[in-house]
């Protein structure tokens, strides 16, 4: 395995859905498998990452762990590709920053439908929200982006062959989609 390229995947802040896009390469995941190995990813269930040639971000940046995941990633990946739209512009998570972080958590847990005893949670086991998400190139530099929601597969096939090969991706408008 030492002379395949090692790739590692993360979902911050998000549906997960670029990861599903992943997975939707179908049998070409097997010719994938030929060419790299994977690294931090739910593919494998790695929780740390270790240096890698590439580091795919999908997700919003929403709390303190996602910071720090993501300049974990910066650091030991060569080449970071954020995908999606979470990832590029804080998608549907960063709807919240139209509001105060109190605002949102009020409306969750406190004065939300059918709630009942209820109280915004304090346990030093829950990551400490940010006061708004971000998207992952506000805070660390990113090399390659690939836009949609999510990405359809054969553009993250044709991203993922491209860096392999040392050509920079491509692509065009029709490849872009956003369901």
């Amino acid at each position: 395995m030492a002379d395949k390229i090692k790739i590692a995947t993360v979902s911050l802040a998000g549906c997960f859905g670029c990861h599903m896009s992943i997975l939707d390469i179908d049998e070409k995941i097997i010719d994938l498998v030929e060419l790299v190995e994977f690294d931090r990813s739910p593919l494998t269930d790695i929780k740390q990452v270790s240096e890698c040639d590439i580091g795919i971000i999908e997700g919003a940046v929403a709390n303190a762990e996602n910071v720090e995941v993501l300049k974990d990633f910066r650091k030991q990946c060569k080449t970071l590709v954020a995908m999606g739209a979470c990832a590029l512009s804080g998608g549907i998570p960063a709807m919240r920053n139209h509001f105060t972080l109190e605002q949102c958590l009020r409306e969750s847990y406190v004065n939300g439908t059918g709630l009942e005893n209820s109280c915004i949670p304090d346990d030093v086991e829950l990551p400490m929200l940010l006061n708004k998400v971000y998207p992952v190139h506000q805070v660390v530099k990113v090399d390659y982006v690939m836009p949609g929601c999510p990405p359809p597969a054969d553009m993250i096939w044709n991203l993922l062959t491209a860096l392999l090969e040392g050509r920079k991706p491509e692509f065009s408008a029709e490849d872009i989609r956003y369901d």
